[in-house]
This record gives C-alpha cells, structure tokens and sequence, in this order.
C-alpha cells in the first residue's frame, strides 16, 4: 500500500510539474530521490549492473535487461506493417513512423520535426550549443552521455559488438548493424525521387537532402553551408586544425578516425577491399572504384581543353598542368617549381633525405608512398595489369599506360620551348632543363650540378 501510495503521489507531482529534488552536479530537477539517484551515475560513473555474458556494465538495471536481448536474439515487439521486431518498444514506436510519417515534436527555432521528444531534446543543444558531457581523456564534450561512452571507446580501444559471420569487431552496435547488410545484402528504405535504396533510414534521410538542396547548417566561421550537423564538425576542424586522431605507430594525427583506420592498412598490409576480375586488393574502396574503370574502360573526367578522358578526377588534374603549365608550388632549397603540392611534398624529402615508407622484406626505405607499393610488387611477383596489344604485363598501371603509347605513339607531353613531344611528363622535364638550364641535382661531394637525376649518379661513381 505504501508503495502504491508513493507511485501515486510521484504521478500527481509530474502532472504539477513539482521536481523537489535536484542534482548539485547539473542542476537537473527530479520529481523523487530514486530518480535523482539514478541520474547521479552519470556524474560518478557507477554501473552497478554488470553483464554475465560479456562483462559490459550498465547504470540501470532495465539497461541490463535490455542488453541481454543482445546475447539472446530476443525481439518481442512485432510491427503489424511488416513484421519487423525489435528488443524494446521505443525502438518499435519510432520504426512505426516510417510508416505513418508522424513527426509530433517541431523545434521552436528552426521548424525541424522529430519523432521523439528526446531527439527534440537533442536538437535543441544545436541551438544552445549545450555540451554537458566532458571526455576526460581530450576534453571533448557530448551533448548525450551515450554519445560520451561511446567515444571513450576511440580511448580504450574497446570493441564489444562481434559480427558472427566474420568475426570483425566494431564499437557500435550500430556500426555492426549496418556491417551486417553487407552478409544479408538488404536495402529496405528505398528513395522515392529515383529508387536508389537505402540499409538504413538515417542514410535515406541525408540523400534525400540531395534532391532538396537542403543544407540548413552554416559554418559560422565562412558561411558555408552543410546537409548534417556531423559535415559542420568535421569541417570546423579545417578552421581550427584539430587533428584528434593520432596513429601510434608514426604519431601522423588525422582531423576523421576514417582516415586514421585507412592510414593504419599501411602499416599493418591490410587491403580489404579485391577486385573480382583480376584479384588485386586495395586498402580503400574509392582505390578499387577507379580500378574497376581499367576492365569497363570508364574514363568519365574528360579534359575541357582536348577531350581526353581519364578514370578519376586527380588524374585529369594532372592532366590539365601539360595545357596550363602552370607551377605555382616552389621549392625554397632548390628553386624548383612544382604543379602540384602534393609533389612538392615529396621532392622536398630529396633535401631532406626522409625516407618515411620502409621494406619489410628488404628494409629499402622510400621517399613517395608509390615507389614504396611498387617496390613491394617486386618481391611479390604480381603483375595485374595487362596490355591487350602484345600481352605483356606489368606492376602498375603507370607503367602499362605509359607502355601502350608504344602501339597509339601518342606524346602527351609538350615542351612549350620548342615544340617537341614526350611520352613521359619526366623525360619532359629532363628536356626542359636544357632550355632553362636548370640544373636542380648537385653532387655531395664536389658541388658540380645535373640537370638530369641518372648522369649525377654517372657523375659520382668517379667519387
């Protein structure tokens, strides 16, 4: 009778609006102490309810109960649209809005409707910039402690959600739910402006701002304008250079954890990603994306000036410095002019004498990360790409292109001196230096200068 009596009096005080008890921590207001207790594990970090399966620990012991659906596959909540079911009836409810569309709950400054009033909630923090939820590693704050917990696993390297068909490891349950689609292949929201499908709802929300335009978040620091709240933050890191992510085996940081796990294949070999024509495997997918091009023949970057086509765009790029001649990065040692940054970079090692890209096999150290993979195709063997013409083969696709102007004769490289043509842009270069007399390669012992790299190491076999 007593607890009855307490739940009912607890009920009348929500409909009051009375909280008589408050957390010193935040100033959050509770309408009992057993609620404020509760909350208060967020400040102090006690998860008292701990998984017997797993050992992952919970603040709540309907969390726990929740949880273990997990390990036990249970889904009781059915939706009658189609007979999808879900571990907890929240998830349920808000699954049923995909359906009937309904969005009750509209933010006040900017009109945007949510399906729950804890999404509003959240939303709101975009306008008031409230960050409760302090990392105390970083200092990164969290507008959820869910969101916290979850990036104390970047920390801790914690990875607690395990695919069964493969075994791979994830840090969210939601990053494993969307790895599972590639094993079922299920794409259930499909767009309805071109019939493209989507694994996940939140993935067809963000296209379908493509078709809109719609991109109401701006960058307050240069006015440009995003489609999600996650494309601001990691663009603010351009203004700020942040780096948060730093690699533990060469202390390189990167702005996105996507490009420190790509970053990692170097060091660790791993290349996930093979081409079902050929075999060749690629650390990235946008790497086997243009390789694919080299079988269908799909050059779709086309040059503005003479038509040429090309497989990605940093190719045509490329490309189009042989119409311009244009070389605005200089080097401050040498006075040697570079089309690109990126080239500079790397020329500037030959002065410095870093080389960063080493051999496991055979400890040869490189200056470029090109040299080092072709390097690395000589003790592995593997030849992939292939000439059509006189079936000859070869490491790279570099060499194979520059092969086939062989049987086109094609010389895409001009001097803009004289009007002689070259296959290579280097054999360009080394003919250049004649007009120029440049001569950017000096002998470390004697100071005599080359305009060419191959007569300086002629030149200090004398030495």
């Amino acid at each position: 009778m007593v607890g009855m009596r307490n739940s009912r009096k607890i009920h009348k005080m929500s409909h009051a609006g009375k909280k008589p008890d408050t957390c010193t921590q935040c100033g959050k207001s509770f309408t009992c102490a057993s609620h404020l207790d509760k909350h208060m594990r967020i400040h102090t970090g006690e998860k008292p309810f701990t998984c017997a399966e797993c050992g992952k620990s919970f603040r709540q012991l309907i969390h726990l109960n929740l949880h273990m659906r997990i390990h036990t596959g249970e889904r009781p909540y059915a939706c009658t649209q189609c007979d999808k079911s879900f571990a907890h009836p929240s998830n349920l409810n808000t699954h049923r809005s995909t359906h009937t569309g309904d969005k009750p709950f509209t933010c006040t400054q900017c009109g945007k409707s949510f399906i729950r009033s804890s999404n509003l909630n959240q939303h709101m923090m975009i306008h008031t910039g409230e960050k409760p939820f302090t990392c105390a590693q970083c200092g990164k704050s969290f507008t959820r402690s869910l969101n916290l917990n979850q990036h104390m696993r970047i920390h801790t390297g914690e990875k607690p959600f395990t695919c069964a068909q493969c075994g791979k490891s994830f840090r969210l349950l939601s990053s494993l739910n969307r790895h599972l689609i590639i094993h079922t292949g299920e794409k259930p929201f499909p767009c309805a402006q071109c019939f493209k499908s989507f694994a996940h709802l939140t993935n067809l929300n963000k296209h379908m701002k493509i078709h809109t335009g719609e991109k109401p978040i701006a960058c307050t620091q240069c006015g440009k304008s995003f489609r999600l709240l996650s494309q601001l933050n990691l663009h603010m890191r351009s203004h700020t250079g942040e780096k948060p992510f730093a690699c533990t085996q060469c202390d390189k940081r990167f702005s996105r954890l996507s490009h420190l796990d790509q970053h990692m294949r170097i060091h660790t070999g791993e290349k996930p990603f093979t081409c079902a024509q050929c075999g060749t495997s690629f650390r990235q997918l946008s790497q086997i994306n243009v390789h694919m091009r080299i079988h269908t023949g799909e050059k779709p970057f086309m040059c503005t000036q003479c038509g040429k086509g090309f497989a990605d765009p940093s190719s045509v790029n490329k490309h189009m410095t042989t119409h311009t001649g244009e070389k605005t990065h200089k080097c401050d040692q040498c006075g040697r002019s570079f089309s690109r940054s990126s080239v500079l970079k790397i020329h500037l090692r030959t002065h410095t004498k870093e080389k960063p890209y080493s051999c496991s096999v055979c400890g040869k150290s490189f200056t470029a990360l090109s040299g080092f993979w072709h390097h690395q195709k000589m003790h592995t063997g593997v030849r992939e790409y292939y000439c059509f013409e006189c079936k000859k083969t070869f490491i790279t696709a570099e060499n194979l292109k520059q092969h086939q102007r062989i049987h086109t004769g094609e010389r895409p490289y001009k001097c803009s001196h004289c009007d002689k043509r070259f296959t290579r842009s280097g054999h360009l270069k080394a003919h250049e230096s004649i007009h120029s007399g440049e001569k950017p390669y000096a002998c470390s012992h004697c100071k005599k200068r080359f305009s060419r790299k191959e007569y300086l190491k002629a030149h200090q076999r004398i030495h």
